[in-house]
């Protein structure tokens, strides 16, 4: 490749990997008289619950973010209650709190970039309904100690795993690991349903409490099922349902993903190798014997003396055709929203600072080949050298 800016190959951050099976499924889905509550859903939420375990349920809902909101309504937070977050996420993660009158409690990250465990006690008060983790990006939270705070002071978990389909913690699937868990199946994740999510749990309850809130709150007794438009409200609910087309794409992609998730493992596992040796430039952990790292991107932190030519860098790479990302460009809590209606002290997020200013996602999605990954290695080690 050389120093030429030119571009040898395109290989863009994400892409969503459809197929002719995926266009075929959702014609066959706009062809049926039925394009909401029909079969491929209920298919869709079966298969999904299955790969996570034998004891996971499922709803599919309108997006990852409809998902957390609703599983907020169904915790009964709201005005004047207060969930701790981690600094270090998409802003879904704090508005899907502050959309119901309650506020997020942000917590700074460890050196992984998932909330730092050891500090959520010293932000637990008489307020506190919920505490959410993210497993970012793909990595799994140790939850030992979440648990045990949760447990101690009888606190709901809430998993955000948008970048975390495939991520387990001792063998359980990450959404499993708390009372509910969202996921997203966004054009570039893991698996798309062009846009959409999925709630889960191992209480079944809980899943259909969740059915209920996405669907304004219907209540349908076993004597009207069988009665087409007869049915009750019993609670408050929302529109943040999931179309027979959407659902059709995900059942295909699920019989696509343990494939989607090798070519992952394989362009991680290659980006590291490559990436080893240069200067300047720490990755974030992979997964370890407890942890199955999901493998969305991979995050590389560049170290202090290189911070302030991160964006230079990621301009250099763009040129010669690499795509990245960053994950998070902000820390939420310093965002313009949270810090006018906070306050929040900046120098209790340094870890989150850290990776937010100095980072740089690359990319490993199955798009990609493991000859792109040395590209991405060259581009990266020749953008860093350029400005040291």
């Amino acid at each position: 490749m050389g120093s030429e800016s030119s571009v040898i190959k395109e290989i863009p951050f994400g892409r969503p990997m459809i197929s002719e099976a995926e266009t075929d499924a959702v014609m066959q889905a706009m062809s049926s008289p039925q394009l909401v509550h029909g079969p491929r859903i209920h298919e869709f939420e079966n298969a999904f619950a299955a790969m996570l375990g034998p004891d996971a349920y499922a709803t599919s809902v309108s997006s990852c973010t409809a998902g957390l909101h609703l599983s907020y309504l169904h915790l009964g937070v709201g005005q004047g209650d207060e969930v701790i977050v981690p600094a270090q996420t998409h802003v879904a993660t704090a508005h899907a709190v502050e959309v119901t009158g309650a506020r997020p409690v942000f917590v700074d990250c460890d050196e992984s970039g998932n909330i730092d465990v050891t500090r959520i006690a010293d932000h637990v008060t008489d307020r506190t309904k919920a505490i959410c983790v993210v497993h970012y990006p793909g990595l799994p939270v140790v939850m030992d100690v979440v648990s045990a705070i949760a447990s101690h002071k009888g606190l709901a978990v809430v998993e955000d795993c948008a970048l975390a389909i495939g991520a387990s913690l001792d063998n359980v699937s990450c959404g499993l690991l708390g009372d509910l868990g969202s996921f997203s199946f966004y054009p570039v994740k893991h698996m798309t349903t062009g846009e959409g999510g999925m709630v889960v749990s191992r209480d079944p309850d809980k899943i259909a409490s969740i059915a209920s809130l996405k669907a304004f709150g219907y209540d349908r007794s076993a004597a009207a099922r069988s009665i087409p438009g007869i049915y009750d409200i019993a609670r408050l609910g929302i529109n943040y349902r999931m179309s027979e087309m959407a659902a059709a794409i995900g059942v295909v992609q699920l019989g696509r993903i343990d494939g989607f998730a090798l070519q992952r493992e394989a362009n991680s596992r290659a980006l590291r190798d490559g990436l080893a040796g240069v200067e300047g430039v720490r990755l974030l952990p992979d997964g370890d014997a407890r942890r199955q790292h999901a493998n969305y991107c991979l995050v590389a932190v560049l170290d202090p003396g290189l911070v302030q030519h991160r964006n230079s860098i990621v301009l250099r790479m763009k040129e010669m055709g690499v795509g990245t990302s960053v994950y998070y460009p902000i820390p939420l809590p310093l965002s313009a929203y949270y810090k006018d209606r906070y306050s929040p002290d900046p120098d209790a997020f340094s870890n989150a600072q850290r990776i937010s200013e100095g980072s740089i996602a690359l990319p490993i999605g199955p798009h990609l080949s493991r000859e792109d990954m040395l590209i991405v290695v060259e581009s990266l080690s020749i953008s860093v050298k350029e400005v040291t």
